[in-house]
């Protein structure tokens, strides 16, 4: 019997850090990130809210908690995907972030899509 999961959010991050907006001298660190959110299960879905932990090296954690993403509370059909970008800035020239992303099917469930740990990091200060 194959089961295929009805609620399958997959989500993929890609960290970039921006230069020329970081003040390293004042400790701050600016990062932009594109998230890949993608549907691969049986159901749509609508992403209705973020929540976001956000540590730097010196173990410092933003919560960054708020609707939708972008402004947008994007609708996923299965095998649909959703691309956007931000940004963060830490006080360090390392840290990562991690969350999850409330999601709503059509007859009204709702699920957390759990958007995995990835490193914000300042090239050349991980060895």
């Amino acid at each position: 019997m194959n089961i295929k999961h009805h609620n399958q959010i997959d989500v993929d991050a890609e960290a970039f850090y921006i230069e020329d907006q970081s003040e390293p001298d004042e400790n701050r660190f600016v990062f932009a990130y594109t998230i890949t959110i993608s549907n691969t299960g049986a159901e749509s879905a609508r992403l209705t809210h973020r929540h976001w932990h956000i540590t730097d090296a010196n173990g410092k954690v933003e919560e960054v908690h708020g609707e939708g993403v972008i402004g947008k509370q994007p609708y996923l059909k299965p095998g649909e995907s959703f691309q956007y970008s931000s940004g963060a800035i830490l006080e360090t020239p390392v840290g990562a972030m991690e969350g999850y992303y409330d999601m709503a099917t059509d007859d009204g469930n709702h699920f957390k899509a759990t958007i995995n740990p990835f490193t914000l990091s300042v090239p050349g200060s991980l060895h």
